[in-house]
Parts: C-alpha cells; structure tokens; sequence
C-alpha cells in the first residue's frame, strides 16, 4: 500500500483546518493536496494550542487511510452462517438490517437488541446513537469501548468532585506545576506531542515523578521512577498520603474549608506505612519518602493517571487514592494543581457525556434521574416513560451476546473487541453466537470480519463533526474531501435505519444540525455544550465546556470557587489496599501486564493497514528482564508462549532490564496469536464495570517446550 491512491479532494479552500484522527490530545492540523507523494498533504497547524503544529507519525501517517485500496467502499452482506461476505447495494444492505432488527425485537423484546458503539466517534455521531437506541429500538442495552478507558477515573472524579472532565485544567497548566506525578502513563508513545509539556515542566524548575512497573521512554524523563508491582498502584497512594500525614504536610486550611471526609481517609493511610508498602509494591521505603517530600512540599501539584492504575477490579478506589493525596496537600481547585485523568480515545470524553453509556443520557445526565429523563424526553419529542432504564456495561454486554437473556442481534460502531476486549478469545465466540451482526467501520477489522452486514462509513477527512480532547476542549472537523461513491456517514445510515423501522424524523444527516440538538438536550446538565456552536469552536480554537451560554467564555479550569457537589467541597475517599482478582500462584507464577507502543493504536484495526507504521511496529512481542529469561531459557528474539486461565499468545521475546523481573509486558495492537488480549481478565471493577486489563496472572515458557507439554 502506498501514499498515492488517487483521492477525490472537495471544492474549497487550498488548505483544510482539521484534527487527527487518533488519540485525545486532537492535534490541529491541515490538509491540503493531492500533492505527488500523497493523496493528501499533512501540513502544520502551529496556532492550535495543544500541539503548536508537533505531530507523531500517526497523525503525519493518517492519509493512508483514506486510500481506496485499505478500506471499505461498498456494504458487504452473508448470505449465510459461515458463508462469505459479498458486495451489496445500500438499499439491500439497510433492508436487511432493518429486517433483523425488527424480527429480533419482536420476537425477543427490545433488549434484545443491542448497540456497541465507540470512543472514536464524533459527539454528533455518539449522541444520535444514543437517540436511535432508546428512542427506534427501545433498548436499555448501549454502551461503548470507552467503558475500557477512561471509566474508573470517570467514578473516582465523579465521587470525589461531583463532575468528571478528564483534565479540569487545560494542558498548558502542565508546565507551571511544582511537582507532578504521572501514574501509569506513557504519553512518550501514546501522545508524543504532550511531552514537550513535561520537558517545560522541568526547564520551569518543576519535578516529574513518574510511576510504572516499565522504565518506558516517559519514565526515563522523570526525576524519580517508581516501579511498583502491578496492582500496587492503590497500596502506593495510601503510603504517599500516610507519609504527607506523618511529616505534618497536610494542607489544614484547604482541607477544613473545601473537603469533607478526611477522618476517614486519615485513619485507612495510617494502615499503610512505608515498609508494609514496600513489602506490597516492590517500592523502597527511601524512594516513597522522597516522592512524599517532593509532591507534599512543592508549591503546586498535579497528579495524573492514566490506564495503568485504572484498568483493575479496584480501579476506583486506586484514583480515589491519588485523589485523596491531592486534596490533603490542598492541590485542587486552584490554578496549576489538582487531579486529572489522560484520557485513551480521540473522543473519549465526548463519547462519555452524551449518551453512548449505559447509565447516561446527554449532557451527562443520569439515565435515572427524572428530571434527567424529562428535560431529553422533551428534546427527542417522546414521553418520558418511554426512555429505557440503565443497561448492561460494555463486557457484561458482550458477555451475554447471544445467550437468552441477552443481545441476540448487535449494531456495533467503530469498535473491534475481537481485539480489544479482555478475555478476547471469549468475546469473539459470542460475536459468533449472535442472530444478527452489524457493524460500521471504515476497514474491515477482525470484527466487521464476523458480520453479516458491514456498512462503509466515513472517516474524519471526509466528514464535519466535534470532538471532545482530554482537556474538555471541544473542536471541531472539517471535510477535506469526498468519500468514495459507495461510502456513508453514520448520521445518513442511523436515518435510513430509523426511517425503516417507522421513526422517519429527528435524525439529522448533517453534522451541524445534529450538534445544535446535542446542545439543547445537554442544556443545564453537567457536561452543557448549549453555548458552543460550530461558529465559537472555529473562531476559539476549541470551546471548553460547561459553556451554558453563548456569551459564557467556557470554563477553562474547574472547581475554582466550589466543587460540582451538593455541599461544593470535595469528597476524600476511605479506601483501602486489596488484592487483585487474580494474583500470580504457582500455576501461573507472572504478572502480565499490556499496553501501547508508539507506532500502533487501540486495537490495531487502522494502524496496521498504514505501511510507514507497520514498518516501525509489525508484530507483537513478549518483554521481559533478563534474569526471567535466563531463568527460562529464553533467548531475545524466540518465540515465547504466554498462558493464563483464559488463553494463550505467541510472540518473540524481547529482553530488557527496564522491566520487573516478576512481569511481563505485551502490546495489545494485534490479532491472531499474538493478540495479548487473549490473556486478559475480564473482572470488573464493582463502581466503573472496567476490567482488569492491567493486571493477571500468567506463565512464560519457550513455546516449543509449551507445545511439547
């Protein structure tokens, strides 16, 4: 595949003001072309703050995509169970979908039908998703693969502060902090361009503290590296806060004037001292001294987390930990501190706020509130009655794909859990076991592989639409240029689809029209968008929300006079050190944990397809310390198997002392027997429903010895 297929670019300007298509710093850039070496040019765009004109290879790769010959141009239909998938026109495709729907929810109930949507999709795509499943389908059952991401942080931030916006301070704050601690993140590979905001962070005299059982390439920007084990993230916290307590660091002022709760967390971080910490983590006592003394003595603070220490059963409560160690040392509600989260997907944050979730309606109202209901219900021209309760979270969705009392026929949307789902292997035979398989994607993924239908959809050069990056900054898409002939935009298929099933209005097919309901049905909830407009967002460079007005300038930092709680103070969390659901035994004598690299993404569906970046990244690896590889008799390049309870993957090894000697790390970009996620341990955490990805327990053994078992 080359950079060359000819593409059609749209009337209009030279030069097109738009937004990468990948991870949630929703890097500014511009596109131009066609030009010799590509189907469209890649230019700078150095006046959008977050990335001042830097982008990764992704971003500057992303125009592969858009070739005719790595993605979908026309629907595809089965005929049959097991049969091949074969080209279709667009009324057969959507009659067939149609059909399958209405057969399934008649003969089932509406609950029977299910949406899976996606944290890649535009607020407008991911609101009128939300609209068609309650409102054409009536089901209770939608949720998206954000539930994967961000969701944890999403409850602690919701429980400690009343409002969950996954950075309450914008990116540029970064740099002017005294002393930030980032938890389980790698932005070095996830978003490179972030880190010039680390580098600044140390040439303005600040600290970074970063803690991962990996010495990645962040870490070794850091001034201190704490490398717990994984699962060691909530015991870390505890001990940090016990140590601020101890050598009398607490914020006494900010803690009687803005919080409540502190007795209680006081008295679960006395339970964790230095050494019983270092006997839970692997992490000296001297390192937890220093990293206490650095964030409780500096002048402002930032704690950051990110999948790391949030994919586990205890996910929650972990944030709610690195919360408290904010808040005792009164790093919250004011300029240059407080918690934030690094949110994974392009629009992860929008996804969240407007409907794609089970339990929430748009604007980020809950589905149970009446007044919620109500204030949606009169937006979508329903009766109140008539909008389903909260649904089944992501995994439990997949879960019950079909089984009785679960999804028996599925619309899925820019998602691949073939790949991406824990307990993959698991997941993937449900998809098989369903009555009806639709899926919306712009390639055909693993996924879209096991449907009966595939519909071609737009992807973000081709289409206007808003996203929402991890600051809260909503920004807007432009269309660059004309899809292919046989592709459509999810907004026209939800129509068409809608139109069907007998709903033939309140399903705009442009972009703009879509986004002016989303903010009258956001209006007055937490996440309220109603004074943001296409209008703003091109003239601001973004609009962070809440924005209920249109002469409201946004709100760029949260929680500066009160927190979003009833009383306006912050919550501490009492919370303490457990286990997690699966612990390394002699069976199984291993951490595994997963993870990223810098030239793939998610799961894979999109990157692998790009030539540049398959050449940077083309496999997947098993990485592990050389003392475990001696130990095993493994040789850096060899084959290795890797085993849980649940599955099995094959990979080369890749030996380096910048891991635990306990744990092994695997990226999860790739199919096949390779695919990490194969491994992983679907058990949810108890508030979020977010599974543990980051942690479970394997075996390493040289795969020809495993095969001759």
């Amino acid at each position: 595949m080359t950079l060359t297929s000819p593409i059609a670019v749209a009337a209009g300007p030279a030069a097109t003001d738009t937004h990468c298509p990948y991870c949630s710093l929703q890097c500014g850039m511009r596109l131009g072309g066609p030009t010799a070496d590509a189907p469209v040019a890649v230019l700078e765009r150095p006046d959008f703050p977050v990335n001042r004109g830097a982008l990764c290879g992704k971003g500057r790769s992303a125009p592969a995509l858009l070739a005719r010959d790595v993605r979908l141009t026309g629907p595809l239909l089965r005929d049959r169970p097991g049969g091949p998938l074969r080209a279709a026109g667009w009324p057969e495709a959507l009659d067939r979908v149609a059909a399958g729907l209405a057969r399934t929810r008649a003969a089932y109930g509406p609950d029977a039908v299910g949406v899976f949507g996606g944290g890649g999709l535009t607020n407008e795509k991911a609101y009128l998703l939300g609209k068609f499943a309650r409102v054409v389908l009536g089901t209770a059952n939608i949720d998206y693969n954000g539930r994967f991401c961000m969701s944890s942080a999403a409850a602690a931030h919701r429980r400690a502060f009343g409002l969950d916006r996954g950075l309450p301070f914008p990116l540029a704050d970064l740099p002017h902090t005294g002393c930030l601690i980032l938890v389980g993140g790698n932005p070095a590979e996830t978003m490179p361009p972030a880190v010039r905001y680390l580098r600044e962070l140390r040439e303005n005299g600040g600290t970074l503290i970063v803690v991962d059982p990996r010495r990645t390439r962040t870490a070794e920007l850091a001034d201190l590296h704490l490398q717990p084990r994984p699962g060691g993230d909530l015991a870390l916290a505890l001990g940090l806060l016990h140590l601020v307590i101890a050598d009398g660091l607490v914020d006494e002022e900010f803690v009687a004037a803005r919080t409540t709760g502190f007795d209680g967390a006081r008295a679960s971080a006395m339970a964790h001292w230095p050494d019983r910490v270092e006997r839970i983590t692997g992490v000296p006592a001297h390192q937890l001294r220093e990293a206490a003394r650095l964030f409780g003595t500096a002048r402002t603070g930032i704690v950051l987390t990110a999948r790391g220490p949030e994919q586990h059963s205890k996910g929650t409560d972990t944030v709610g930990a690195w919360i408290d160690l904010c808040l005792a040392t009164g790093n919250a509600g004011r300029p240059y501190s407080g918690y934030g989260c690094l949110t994974g997907q392009g629009n992860g944050q929008g996804g969240r706020e407007h409907g794609q979730k089970a339990d929430q309606l748009p604007g980020y109202r809950s589905i149970e509130d009446p007044a919620a209901r109500a204030h949606v219900a009169a937006v979508w021209g329903v009766d109140p009655l008539t909008i389903p309760g909260p649904g089944k979270s992501a995994y439990e969705l997949l879960d019950g794909l079909g089984r009785p009392d679960g999804v028996r026929a599925l619309l899925l949307a820019g998602s691949n859990p073939a790949v991406s789902a824990p307990d993959a292997g698991h997941v993937t035979e449900r998809l098989r076991a369903l009555d009806l398989l639709v899926v919306a994607d712009l390639v055909l993924s693993e996924t879209a592989a096991l449907a009966d239908v595939v519909l071609p959809v737009t992807q973000w050069a081709e289409e206007d639409g808003t996203t929402t990056n991890l600051e809260g900054r909503v920004i807007l898409r432009r269309r660059a240029l004309d899809p292919p002939e046989g592709v459509r935009s999810e907004l026209w298929v939800l129509r068409e689809l809608a139109a069907r099933l007998g709903v033939p209005d309140g399903f705009p097919t442009e972009a703009e029209q879509a986004f002016d309901e989303l903010r009258r049905a956001s209006a007055g909830g937490d996440a309220d968008y109603a004074g943001i407009s296409y209008a703003r967002i091109a003239a601001e460079d973004g609009v962070f929300w809440p924005c209920p007005a249109e002469d409201h300038p946004g709100t760029r930092r949260l929680f500066l006079d009160r927190f979003a709680t009833p009383d306006g103070r912050a919550r501490f969390a009492a919370v303490t050190h457990r286990p997690a659901a699966e612990e390394p035994d002699d069976a199984y004598p291993l951490y595994l944990t997963t993870g990223r690299v810098l030239s793939q993404y998610q799961s894979g569906a999109q990157t692998r397809r790009v030539a540049e970046l398959n050449a940077a990244a083309p496999g997947p690896y098993v990485e592990l310390h050389p003392r475990l590889a001696e130990r095993l008799g493994i040789a850096d390049g060899e084959p290795v198997a890797v085993t849980s309870r649940r599955g099995r993957a094959v990979a080369p090894a890749r030996i380096t002392d910048g891991i635990r000697p306990d744990t092994v790390f695997m990226p999860f970009h790739w199919a096949g027997a390779g695919r990490a996620n194969s491994l992983t341990n679907p058990a949810l955490d108890p508030v979020s429903r977010m599974p543990e990805f980051k942690l479970c327990a394997v075996r390493v053994e040289p795969a020809h010895q495993e095969a001759s078992r």
